[in-house]
């Protein structure tokens, strides 16, 4: 069945350009062809391109690869969807295994077989993470139009398709979670599971039951035998929050598995390989706690292959409005309400915020107007912005991030007249992680 799709084949022998469109024109709906890639950014801002087989040599006198791999970033930066199968010589196959690193989705050797070619082009045609995403009701990530965030994407882009390992740090609420499903998402890993832990809600009695299993008796409460986050992970990914809460004498344990790359249940003698693409994200300063004595340095340089930083919301706010925008859709269809319009003084006010809770604090602020108004249209006034303490957040900017997170904790507490189970709630975390801030900040 020919697929409402276009299909774009780059190749600088004629004959080859040929018998490619020959083939699959009873496939695609519409199929091109090019002897140089020179076109491509022109046809790639001009009209939508499904997929396209891109030869990785155009020039006799050069046959390094380069050129293929040059043109594969390009493609990636002006049209991230569109799917890139490469075209190589049987001596080139590393350079295509890089290419695949790099963001293709996978490559043919040539001389080609016409079946295998065909299964190849319409198996990378068909997979598409974002539809995952959508079946399993993930939030996409929301990427904005700032330069910061733009840079981030750029770079997600290029490392989503490898297995290296990846720090992401910034502040409580900038969504770091969401973009390690992100990754994922983009990863070639993601029809695996993709499995959340939370490092500062792991106790140390449970550490290595939690992590890597146990066998049933092997302590009190062991009623049946449990695979561990990393069992269950294996194929996928292993994204670990809050690393930097995870307890000095336990480092050392998750360190050996990471070099080993296997596990033994508690209670077991049998190793189990495990195969996991590992994301930990912190909103601590590591590198500071390693000099503290606080966090490993090898464990550090183990989970930091890749180091991400997500901006704080203050940082992005061109990007405040069209969040506000986003959650004023989604928080209405979760009460059952018509939609709601932004009006330009609560795009202004909104924006003027420094937002020391990010994205969730602005959800929240986002999800009480929508509560608390009578009417659709929504203004500045209807925004009930928090304060910290008896001033505004604003006039702390000269507070450090730890400071302003205590006196945020001190904040939701007050607001929740001290229920903690509301305050976690408010705050996004669990009961654990908010238990620990308390008795580090001693509140």
């Amino acid at each position: 069945m020919k697929s409402n799709s276009t299909f774009l084949v780059i190749d600088d022998n004629k004959d080859i350009l040929t018998a490619v469109e020959m083939l699959t024109r009873d496939y695609f709906q519409t199929v091109l062809t090019s002897l140089s890639p020179e076109q491509l950014p022109s046809l790639l801002c001009s009209r939508k391109i499904d997929i396209i087989l891109l030869d990785m040599n155009f020039r006799s006198s050069i046959n390094s690869g380069n050129e293929g791999l040059y043109w594969l970033r390009e493609i990636k930066r002006l049209s991230p969807d569109t799917k890139v199968v490469l075209f190589t010589a049987y001596a080139d196959v590393n350079l295509a295994v890089t290419g695949m690193k790099e963001g293709a989705a996978d490559f043919i050797v040539k001389p080609f077989d016409n079946k295998q070619l065909l299964e190849t082009l319409l198996k990378t045609h068909v997979k598409a993470p974002s539809k995952q995403k959508e079946s399993n009701n993930e939030p996409a990530m929301f990427w904005g139009t700032s330069p910061a965030m733009e840079n981030l994407r750029l770079v997600v882009e290029k490392i989503a398709r490898t297995d290296a390992n990846v720090l992401i740090t910034g502040e409580n609420g900038t969504g770091k979670e969401l973009l390690a499903r992100e990754i994922h998402y983009l990863s070639l890993r993601n029809d695996g599971p993709m499995i959340a832990v939370d490092m500062g809600a792991v106790t140390e009695s449970l550490f290595e039951s939690e992590l890597f299993g146990h066998l049933k008796g092997s302590f009190t409460d062991a009623k049946s035998d449990h695979a561990g986050k990393f069992e269950v992970a294996d194929g996928g990914s292993l994204f670990m929050d809050e690393i930097g809460n995870l307890p000095y004498q336990m480092q050392a344990k998750l360190l050996r598995v990471l070099q080993q790359r296997r596990i033994v249940r508690v209670g077991d003698t049998k190793a189990i390989p495990i195969n996991i693409r590992l994301i930990c994200a912190t909103n601590r300063d590591l590198p500071q706690m390693v000099s503290e004595g606080a966090f490993r340095e090898d464990l550090l340089y183990r989970i930091n292959t890749i180091h991400l930083e997500l901006p704080a919301l203050r940082d992005r706010k061109e990007d405040i409005p069209a969040l506000a925008k986003l959650f004023l859709k989604k928080i209405a269809k979760q009460y059952n309400k018509p939609e709601y319009k932004l009006l330009p003084d609560a795009c202004i006010k909104l924006s003027e915020q420094p937002w020391y809770g990010n994205i969730r604090e602005l959800e929240h602020v986002v999800e009480k107007a929508v509560i608390m108004s009578d009417h659709q249209e929504l203004g500045a006034k209807d925004f009930d912005c928090p304060t910290v303490g008896n001033t505004s957040i604003s006039s702390n900017a000269n507070l450090s991030l730890e400071d302003m997170e205590k006196s945020f904790i001190q904040a939701a507490i007050r607001n929740c007249d001290g229920n903690l189970s509301k305050v976690s709630q408010q705050l996004g975390v669990s009961r654990q992680t908010l238990y620990n801030k308390l008795k580090r900040y001693g509140l």
